[in-house]
């Protein structure tokens, strides 16, 4: 099986597409490995470095309901059908990817099937999907500091999933954990500050 970094430059930059796509006519790509697959392409976006804008919410929501999919143990994932058929412009995706896919051969190089059962036993299943989930509902917050990191541990577990990669993923696990403490910290300390700030400007008036 051709690797993910193979199969979406072919996809993407090989083939004749239309000017907009959208994920149901990608999910063909991904053949057994559809929730890694869906992990690693819409978590993406907000993991790079210079995240693109506009793709948080709406693949942190895609995110959360495959993710308790994972959970719960399906086999196949399903999508709602507005956000799997929302247009998205080709160049748009072409222009992360230009970005994305060097990084994805980088791990693509270090990738093989080891400490497998992480990725494929129930127990390991769950405690990936619980924090997906969780890493999915950080994403979905509009305050800076809050997406990408979340979104860099999503896309670590889903691409340890993809290649049935355990270490990957318990690293990408790591990152996920990271990323609670960073959201926690931002709200708490956004919560505080505004509690102090309101009692300052009730302490003027």
């Amino acid at each position: 099986m051709a690797r993910l970094s193979v199969e979406l430059h072919r996809y993407f930059f090989e083939e004749e597409r239309p000017s907009q796509v959208n994920l149901s006519q990608i999910l063909a790509l991904a053949g057994e490995r559809i929730f890694g697959f869906l992990f690693v392409v819409l978590s993406l976006p907000s993991a790079l470095p210079l995240p693109a804008p506009g793709y948080s919410v709406p693949f942190g929501i895609l995110l959360f309901v495959l993710a308790v999919q994972l959970v719960v143990g399906a086999k196949s994932p399903w999508l709602p059908p507005r956000l799997a058929n929302y247009p998205i412009a080709l160049k748009q995706i072409q222009g992360i990817l230009k970005t994305g896919i060097p990084w994805l051969k980088r791990i693509e190089a270090i990738a093989r099937p080891r400490l497998s059962y992480v990725c494929t036993s129930l127990t390991g299943r769950v405690v990936i999907g619980c924090a997906i989930a969780l890493m999915a509902i950080s994403m979905m917050i509009p305050i800076p500091g809050t997406n990408t990191l979340p979104a860099m541990g999503i896309f670590v577990t889903g691409f340890g999933l993809l290649e049935d990669d355990g270490a990957i993923s318990l690293l990408g696990l790591v990152l996920c954990l990271l990323g609670a403490v960073l959201s926690t910290s931002i709200l708490v300390a956004l919560y505080f500050g505004g509690t102090s700030l309101i009692d300052w400007l009730r302490a003027q008036f």
